[in-house]
């Protein structure tokens, strides 16, 4: 019989700053349901991300059972957590401080619910943003591992060989490469295609947990009946790690995991919450390193800690993903939400207002000039380009 080991990583997110009934609606239809399928298959083993901020949410809204069942889960080893960064920047974009402060926030998180002999041996960039400075980063913090979509190996997909065990130069960092092709359908429906075609081998994927149920309604239960098929073997991405011999090392390319061939050629790896095309998300990283260097530098002001809140919360990926106006074309419409760019830019200013020291008068009137500029810019767009487009 042939086998395919399915080495599978789940993203648990939803925004710092999202509204309650966005995360309600994400529990209900995605995280209970993975959570009950693997309480019912002990056998089968995934590995988890579980960003710090939505932790702390599901907390708050009264999800401890939901917790409980995790903290079980993690003691009978059968799922693994990564550490990542706890409010979701893309990290490569960030200063070298911000970048540890996110990822040693979340680890105090994680101590929190997991126990404080808690120690993730793996990674998760968020959006699977590299680069080499945050990987070096990562590794002094003592982590293990990472996971890079396939494209940050050669600039190109399917080139790697999945059975070789990739070391990133110079860290030493193990590096676990998710199949993008795989990893961007609706996962055990593809492998379920693989085990027809009599497919035997590795079959590494990596996606938002919200595709199961969420974006995907998984109506005839694919997912479960997957997991009790004979062919299919699990594993986490350490032991799946730990079993490959033959090793390489290669420095990959800055890149995420939704990446192009020609943004990397180009050298724009980033484009997706960076592109200098884009007037307002321009506007918004102005606003944003504006208050990192504002906030930080006063640390000691009697509002450093509200300031410091709202920091992180503007800082999440989403303020800057959803002012790229990309098509993805997959379980989900325009990347364009006015909102939500809105929502972050909110937070930005108010770390900067939230300061009192006199000396920060120069900085908010900096401030407030640009969020001006960033709101009129994004309602200009939303009602001349995009509604009832």
């Amino acid at each position: 019989m042939n086998k395919i080991i399915w080495v599978n990583l789940l993203h648990f997110y939803q925004p710092p700053a999202a509204d309650n009934e966005t995360v309600i609606e994400a529990v209900e239809k995605s995280y209970k349901e993975i959570i009950s399928v693997l309480k019912r298959n002990p056998n089968v083993k995934f590995t988890l991300n579980l960003a710090g901020c939505l932790l702390e949410k599901l907390d708050r809204l009264g999800y401890h059972n939901l917790i409980s069942d995790l903290r079980v889960l993690n003691d009978r080893k059968q799922i693994e957590l990564t550490g990542t960064a706890a409010f979701h920047p893309i990290l490569p974009l960030l200063p070298e401080e911000e970048i540890k402060k996110n990822i040693e926030a979340n680890q105090i998180i994680l101590k929190k619910y997991f126990g404080e002999n808690f120690q993730a041996k793996g990674f998760f960039l968020p959006e699977l943003a590299y680069s080499p400075a945050a990987a070096r980063i990562i590794a002094s913090l003592g982590y293990n591992w990472i996971i890079l979509d396939e494209i940050s190996a050669f600039g190109k997909l399917n080139k790697l060989d999945y059975h070789k065990l990739y070391l990133e130069k110079p860290t030493g960092l193990k590096i676990f490469f998710r199949s993008r092709n795989l990893s961007k359908s609706y996962v055990p429906g593809t492998i379920f295609n693989l085990i027809n075609k009599n497919y035997s081998g590795p079959a590494l994927t990596a996606t938002d947990a919200e595709l199961y149920g969420l974006r995907h309604h998984d109506t005839a239960a694919i997912f479960e009946k997957l997991l009790k098929r004979p062919e299919i073997q699990t594993l986490t991405v350490s032991e799946f790690l730990s079993g490959l011999k033959e090793k390489v090392e290669l420095k990959p390319l800055a890149s995420s995991w939704e990446s192009t061939a020609s943004e990397l050629k180009r050298g724009a790896p980033f484009a997706l919450w960076h592109n200098d095309k884009n007037k307002i998300q321009k506007l918004l990283w102005q606003l944003a390193n504006l208050a990192i260097t504002t906030v930080n530098q006063h640390q000691a002001d009697a509002n450093y800690s509200w300031a410091r809140a709202h920091l992180n919360r503007g800082l999440a990926s989403c303020t800057f993903w959803w002012a790229s106006a990309r098509d993805f074309k997959l379980f989900s419409s325009i990347s364009w939400n006015p909102d939500e760019i809105e929502r972050g830019t909110n937070e930005l200013i108010k770390s900067i207002r939230s300061l009192t020291e006199a000396n920060t008068k120069t900085a908010k009137i900096t401030g407030e000039k640009l969020y001006l500029k960033i709101k009129q810019l994004i309602w200009h767009k939303h009602w001349n380009h995009y509604w009832k487009s």
